[in-house]
């Protein structure tokens, strides 16, 4: 039997608080009807005692004290959920928006998840290809992984998600299968309008499930859409065994609502008016990327951040950082260069990189290159500090010809066209190509065997040998 409230004893922005309510149980939901007779739903958001305060998703306008009739309906949030939700785009709290009606569900899934027994995580191994050789050979995303980008306000992050979104794949002898969901979260109306027509053009959509949060939209939504972007693979992942890659953006916007929401429910606020359990609140999100033992499927994240001022010690950055396996960070200096994607590489990193590629995975070359790509790009920086004082024309031979790679590294290898799409291959073999133009004795993290297999021979040499030109 449903009991149901008359009044209200409090109406404190998008918060109502009800008193004397018996059995109350965090985040459950609640059903508001007004007046006139229009229903709203809530969440039951703090719990103290047998007073309940409420958060309403579509705000406390029009609201009474006196008359308002609230019922608890024992349940958290859940959402519906069946294979034929691939291909539709969604609120932030799951409801369709595309105009194709609702979603006839196999199940109701809790949005919050079930908690994963740590010995039933399998290690993640194996890689997925974005196209991107920056990330690929630098920064390669391991299935099951959590690797989020660090980008800057203004800078080309939605090109670099989208261009992600339509090349990632994983290798095809696997029978599994693959899709993408995008969640995005605070965007305006005319980068949601990008997304989407981004990927209805280039025939993506079809396996993509997106979540569209936009600007106007209430906060407590925008709290709502990572859990439900993570429900919906979850259940793509380990009820239907397809590799799943979970795209989150702008994870900023995420816990600014967070701060707001936070604030209206009178807490203190810690660093830089976040709340105090903005750690653990990230954690529940970017914890719920892996792999299950049993199940063929996994959970990959990529979460995007904007760091304000380009500020990497920014809480939501770094506490993001703690949490995650690495991440890749985008460049201001490199973007204002026009290079496209803006990759910072030596701040850059992916954790689990050296378990997931490598002979039986990508090539057995890849680990010696991307080494050898690292010292000789961290080497460039020193060079150009010293150029920087002395002048170019003072420095060593072998100085500008680091000068001269660094500019061809960055130019060739990690800026690439945004519908390019290189293969694992073709990158590799173009890191080896770049590192050629440095004297063979600089090589000093590959060996001499892997170099003779992979490092093309000079220009002269191979000209003498008769052999063709790289």
């Amino acid at each position: 039997m449903s009991i149901q409230y008359i009044g209200l004893s409090e109406i404190n922005g998008p918060i109502v608080v009800l008193e004397n309510v018996p059995d109350l149980a965090f985040e459950e939901m609640v059903q508001l009807k007004l007046d006139n007779g229009t229903c709203r739903t809530g969440r039951v958001v703090q719990v103290n005692g047998t007073t309940a305060a409420i958060q309403v998703f579509e705000g406390t306008k029009d609201l009474g004290l006196n008359n308002t009739v609230t019922r608890f309906t024992g349940q958290p949030m859940r959402i519906p959920l069946s294979k034929e939700i691939l291909g539709r785009v969604l609120n932030g709290s799951g409801k369709p928006v595309d105009g194709l009606g609702e979603i006839y569900p196999e199940k109701f899934a809790d949005i919050n998840g079930s908690p994963l027994n740590p010995v039933r995580r399998v290690y993640p191994r194996n890689y997925i290809n974005t196209g991107i050789s920056s990330v690929d050979c630098l920064t390669t995303l391991i299935r099951g992984q959590k690797l989020p980008i660090f980008s800057g306000s203004g800078m080309q992050h939605n090109k670099l998600a989208v261009q992600i979104v339509k090349q990632a794949k994983i290798s095809e002898e696997e029978d599994a299968g693959f899709c993408v969901v995008f969640g995005a979260m605070g965007v305006k109306n005319d980068v949601a309008e990008y997304f989407r027509s981004s990927f209805e053009q280039s025939g993506v959509l079809k396996n993509v499930v997106m979540f569209l949060n936009l600007s106007n939209d209430p906060i407590i939504e925008r709290i709502l859409t990572p859990k439900c972007a993570l429900s919906t693979a979850e259940y793509l992942a380990f009820e239907h065994d397809m590799h799943v890659l979970v795209i989150l953006t702008d994870m900023t916007s995420y816990a600014e609502a967070l701060r707001e929401f936070s604030s209206s429910k009178g807490e203190i606020p810690g660093r830089k008016g976040y709340p105090g359990y903005l750690y653990s609140d990230l954690a529940s999100i970017y914890e719920r990327a892996g792999i299950i033992e049993g199940h063929k499927g996994s959970v990959t994240q990529i979460p995007i951040l904007t760091m304000p001022n380009d500020d990497i010690t920014h809480p939501v950055a770094d506490l993001t950082g703690y949490i995650t396996e690495g991440q890749i960070v985008l460049d201001r200096q490199l973007d204002q260069k026009g290079l496209y994607p803006p990759i910072a590489i030596l701040p850059s990193l992916s954790r689990l990189m050296k378990d997931g590629i490598g002979d039986g995975y990508t090539r057995e070359d890849h680990q010696d290159l991307a080494n050898q790509l690292f010292a000789s790009y961290a080497k460039v920086q020193d060079v150009r500090s010293l150029a920087s004082v002395i002048g170019e024309e003072e420095l060593s031979a072998v100085d500008r010809k680091y000068i001269e790679f660094g500019r061809y590294f960055e130019e060739r290898f990690i800026s690439q066209g945004v519908t390019e799409d290189r293969t694992i291959g073709e990158t590799l073999d173009l890191g080896w190509k770049i590192l050629s133009m440095l004297p063979r004795e600089e090589l000093d993290r590959v060996d001499n065997e892997a170099l003779d297999k992979y490092l093309p021979k000079p220009e002269k040499e191979a000209a003498e040998n008769d052999e063709p030109i790289l």
